[in-house]
């Protein structure tokens, strides 16, 4: 197949739009804890679309997992654990240093790692990267893509400074720039873990494609083991927070306790957590303290819950088609991802008000930081576009 790195872009982009909207379901879920409707999502992000899609669009699916080696198996399931946990420590990013500069700093060192890494494991970085016009047209698109990430942050700085004081203290009551830099190098180095996950998996698109595959949907059958390893890190963390917070019984109860009259509430037990590299900041509070009960809307919590996880499926089935389309420098495709789930989680934001009075500067710097994020993509693709003419 041709690569064709404008198209490549196009299906990156879409993947963006699936990561930067999967949440927006998640919103009319009603009286589930985080951790409830987190992990009903995550059964159709992690397990069950993954399967259905890769056995419609591949051939022999059962088989040509059989036939990988399982080394193989092991790396992409080990890589897509690590990044499970990129996830969750996402939240005490959150919680240290606040959304902006924390989303700052996991985004920005997710997308170099992720990107820079696989080259450079497999020794093709200097001969194939820098040793090539292509290869340093990908790097300086890269470099732009950092410098929207920071300008991204910047807006967000602003934003939060515009919030009255009290709030701004309830946003980040925990600030400590010291921890908060140490846990977001964690939470960044461990979210690019899926693009190792995928790099280990060329032995499982070679086997797909052998079975007669199209190369287009050559990536598919490599999520299966990888988001197997997500699921693992999220189902753990999951359940052990519906023990804690005894919300387990959600899932089948039709009627729960109704929260205390007059917006007060127990003592709340903060959990935080992260989807991929967008997700809100989150907070489970325990039900012990109740008084009345409310219905539960349980089939139509369960159908956003399927709604948000296909959806959050979908960035990486175009993901893995965007790849196809990138040639010799597929690793590039993740940093377009990057870029293009922080253009379109921030439209989303602004469509959903979440800018509303932030001040001028901030919408300024967005503005500023959203349009060199595209420019950083149409860059990339450029470089992915000049490796084909040689």
């Amino acid at each position: 197949m041709t690569p064709n790195p404008a198209l490549g872009v196009v299906y990156h982009w879409l993947g963006g739009l699936a990561s930067g909207s999967f949440y927006v379901p998640y919103r009319l879920v009603k009286r589930w804890s985080w951790e409830t409707y987190w992990l009903v999502g995550g059964v159709f992000s992690w397990i069950i679309a993954p399967w259905i899609v890769a056995s419609l669009l591949t051939n022999k699916l059962p088989a040509v997992l059989a036939a990988t080696p399982g080394s193989t198996l092991f790396w992409c399931f080990f890589f897509g654990l690590l990044w499970g946990i990129g996830g969750l420590t996402f939240g005490l990013t959150m919680r240290y240093l606040g959304l902006s500069l924390g989303m700052a700093i996991v985004m920005g060192l997710c997308a170099a790692f992720g990107t820079l890494m696989p080259p450079i494991f497999k020794g093709l970085f200097v001969s194939q990267v820098l040793g090539t016009t292509s290869g340093r047209v990908i790097l300086v698109g890269i470099g732009v893509c950092l410098a929207g990430l920071a300008i991204a942050g910047i807006a967000g700085i602003y934003k939060e400074r515009a919030l009255p004081p009290e709030e701004r203290q309830t946003a980040i009551k925990e600030f400590d720039l010291k921890k908060g830099f140490l846990v977001a190098i964690l939470s960044g180095v461990m979210s690019a873990c899926f693009a190792y996950g995928l790099a280990a998996g060329d032995p499982i698109r070679d086997l797909t494609i052998h079975f007669g595959t199209p190369a287009l949907w050559q990536g598919l059958p490599v999520l299966v083991v990888v988001l197997i390893g997500g699921f693992t890190t999220n189902f753990i963390w999951t359940v052990l927070l519906n023990i804690r917070n005894r919300s387990g019984r959600e899932y089948l109860s039709s009627r729960l306790p109704a929260p205390l009259p007059n917006g007060e509430s127990p003592q709340p037990i903060e959990e935080t957590a992260l989807s991929g590299p967008t997700a809100g900041v989150v907070t489970s509070t325990p039900t012990e303290v109740l008084r009345e009960t409310v219905r539960v809307p349980l089939t139509s919590n369960y159908l956003w819950c399927a709604l948000a996880g296909v959806t959050w499926y979908m960035q990486f089935f175009f993901y893995t088609m965007g790849e196809t389309q990138m040639g010799a420098y597929k690793f590039s495709s993740w940093t377009i991802h990057m870029a293009s789930i922080v253009i379109f989680s921030s439209l989303w934001g602004i469509g959903l008000s979440e800018w509303k009075g932030a001040g001028r500067t901030a919408h300024t710097f967005l503005a500023i930081g959203l349009a060199v994020l595209v420019g950083s993509t149409v860059i990339i693709g450029y470089g992915n576009y000049l490796a084909t003419l040689h």
